[in-house]
């Protein structure tokens, strides 16, 4: 079964290169860009790549935008970033995906990459995400800074892996991203009902836990030093070599992003500011 590419832009004429030679095998390639002023369009035309152009408001309505108005081929699409590349073994797995009717769509675990090298603990491995989808049945929900499959959706997992660049822009744009994201992810905290999470966090669902989990780091102290412990040291991000002490301590800058982010919304509220 042939499935469709959707690559989502906004001045990535570094990252996207390697992105596109890695899905060449491919027969229906969609770059949706969201206003790029660099070469990202030139670069995507030049790989063979159908090119639209949408105004950014979510990941999730952005996803949803490609499925519905993309004019993709094929009825399953796999959802790539710029900075995420095909692997020839997960490649082989969707073409065998076949076109069940049970499933809505899958969920893949990605491989993340430090400068080269995986960070398989430091991450969190298998960290599943969303990305290859039915385009007609699935719906995207937006959950903090990035989307997620609607609470109805029928999913599956695929065994092979793709592969994330981390810190391809490099540290300086990683931790900007990372303060926008910051913010987004407060700002839906905040707005969020209340969702329960305790009994989540024994659930045998990994995924399940890993979001509680994240809902839980909400209402903790000193988010920042716990972070750095968690992932350096319970879930044994020191194995990953210095590339995981690395990560580990951006990762903590990004919880006192998320400290600083909340903290300046709860003070705007208060003072009926809307930020």
């Amino acid at each position: 079964m042939m499935f469709s590419v959707i690559i989502l832009t906004l001045n990535e004429e570094k990252a996207l290169p390697d992105c596109l030679a890695s899905v060449r095998a491919c027969d229906d390639i969609l770059v949706l860009d969201s206003g790029s002023t660099d070469r990202t369009r030139e670069i995507a035309q030049a790989h063979g790549a159908r090119v639209l152009t949408h105004r950014f408001e979510s990941f999730a309505q952005q996803r949803t935008f490609a499925d519905r108005h993309g004019q993709c081929r094929h009825p399953w699409a796999f959802h790539l970033d710029a900075d995420e590349r095909f692997t020839p073994e997960l490649f082989q797995e969707c073409l065998a995906w076949g076109n069940p009717d049970s499933l809505d769509g899958a969920w893949v675990a990605p491989r993340m990459l430090y400068r080269g090298v995986w960070i398989r603990r430091s991450t969190d491995y298998p960290a599943w995400q969303a990305r290859f989808v039915h385009r007609e049945r699935f719906r995207w929900v937006q959950a903090g800074h990035g989307q997620r499959e609607a609470a109805s959706m029928r999913m599956g997992r695929l065994r092979s892996n793709s592969l994330h660049q981390v810190m391809l822009a490099g540290e300086a744009a990683w931790l900007e991203k990372h303060r926008r994201y910051a913010r987004l992810e407060a700002a839906q905290h905040l707005s969020a009902s209340t969702e329960k999470t305790c009994p989540d966090l024994f659930s045998g669902d990994p995924i399940r836990r890993r979001r509680a989990l994240k809902r839980l780091s909400y209402r903790l102290p000193c988010r920042p030093a716990l972070r750095f412990l968690y992932q350096y040291v319970l879930r044994g991000g020191l194995l990953d070599g210095s590339a995981g002490w690395h990560y580990c301590r951006l990762l903590s800058r990004y919880e006192g992003f998320a400290v600083e982010a909340m903290r300046e919304l709860k003070v705007s509220r208060m003072h009926g500011v809307n930020p």
